[in-house]
């Protein structure tokens, strides 16, 4: 009996030892571990607890957002299969659905395990877009002056490095010539250490951003990156005296009658800061009267909420090196980009936002049809994934437009 004891103890004692082990290793992985299934799921629904936030409040008096529910009964072409909507969302593990049609609500779902109506997605790279709105807003009103002014005129923090010299254009367009490869599988990649930096492992936001090299002149060669998008949003709250939060709650998610609270997630280390292109956090029935405003031309219950050129801006830039399909090598041939959007060229103009791990906000003013799709992939940037959703609301809004 003494000996089973003494095996007994030291069983637990490696036993013990091992399980601290392995809790030093995932609280080291913590954030890897989040954005991977299975966790990935319940993290792109529950930022929140894992993030300072700033709440961007519902409107005073919610819009009606009408309702006119219908089957999609639409199939799509993918891997040498017809396929249907419920094929698309297993596939892409999508988590949270909504089409808007003609201004009405024809279909709304929620297949993910934690996501529903109440829920808030974190949107990636969607806020991008939401940023682009903002800037398009304050220039309208003066608090910028124009998108020629450079962004160091706003941001002196800034003077010294590779963003001293670009101007607000250039960030609009991704072609700041400042940064790196968007390569989210490499630790040392500008948007990495940015994200380092964001969850408090390293830097500040200002260091990350300051970090990166030029690698091209400004305004000529298109390069996605974050960090134009951060620096932009500097610039807007600069420029207007307020948080990205404040201003997003004043001039947008108040005018477009919001039902629910939206938040933008912020660095946990001091001074705090919202990621600008990639933190907003909203539900998917107020992404869609987002959207539906913008196919509107801006407007918003007889209110020009985005000026009408700037959404234009968005369908399309008019430069050689942003067009549908010459963005340049590492880019999906679908795709352009135009201030802070991206574009899918055609007859209708139809153009998107995106957000890694799956998000869209899917625009087709012509087709007077708007899809949010809230997703959760597996990694965060995945071409087949990618390819299969673009040619599956591709279909879904041809099929729309094609109903008389």
């Amino acid at each position: 009996m003494t000996g089973d004891r003494k095996w007994a103890t030291g069983a637990g004692v490696v036993a013990a030892i091992g399980a601290a082990a392995g809790a030093r290793w995932v609280w080291r992985h913590q954030d890897e571990l989040m954005l991977r299934p299975p966790l990935n799921e319940w993290t792109f629904t529950h930022m929140s607890l894992l993030l300072p936030t700033e709440t961007v409040p519902r409107a005073a008096r919610p819009s009606v957002l009408p309702r006119a529910p219908r089957p999609l009964d639409f199939t799509y072409e993918w891997d040498g299969a017809r396929r249907t909507v419920a094929d698309l969302h297993a596939r892409t593990r999508t988590t949270g659905f909504a089409v808007v049609h003609r201004g009405r609500l024809v279909h709304e779902e929620y297949p993910g395990r934690f996501a529903g109506p109440d829920r808030r997605f974190q949107l990636f790279s969607l806020t991008k877009s939401v940023t682009s709105a903002l800037v398009g807003i304050a220039l309208e009103e003066g608090a910028i002056g124009s998108t020629d002014d450079k962004a160091v005129g706003y941001c002196p923090q800034l003077a010294g490095s590779a963003f001293d010299g670009p101007t607000i254009d250039d960030l609009l367009h991704m072609s700041s010539g400042a940064g790196g490869v968007e390569d989210y599988e490499d630790p040392d990649a500008p948007v990495n250490r940015l994200m380092r930096a964001v969850a408090g492992q390293g830097g500040t936001v200002l260091e990350a951003v300051r970090s990166v090299p030029p690698h091209s002149a400004p305004g000529t060669w298109f390069n996605y990156s974050t960090l134009d998008t951060q620096v932009l949003g500097w610039v807007l709250e600069a420029a207007t005296g307020r948080t990205l939060a404040q201003y997003a709650a004043e001039r947008l998610w108040g005018p477009i009658g919001a039902e629910s609270d939206a938040y933008y997630a912020l660095s946990r280390g001091l001074p705090r800061t919202a990621v600008g292109g990639g933190s907003f956090n909203a539900g998917v029935r107020d992404l869609a009267r987002f959207g539906l405003m913008m196919a509107r031309g801006g407007r918003w219950d007889g209110e020009q909420v985005v000026p009408r050129a700037w959404v234009e801006r968005g369908r399309g830039a008019g430069l050689p090196h942003l067009e549908t399909g010459a963005l340049g090598e590492g880019y999906p041939e679908h795709y352009g980009y135009a201030n802070q959007w991206w574009t899918l060229g055609g007859e209708r103009r139809a153009f998107t936002g995106l957000g890694i791990y799956g998000q869209a906000l899917w625009i087709d003013p012509e087709a007077d049809a708007v899809v949010v799709k809230a997703s959760a992939w597996p990694v965060a940037d995945d071409p087949a994934l990618d390819g299969e959703t673009a040619a599956a609301l591709t279909a879904l809004v041809d099929h729309l437009a094609a109903d008389a």
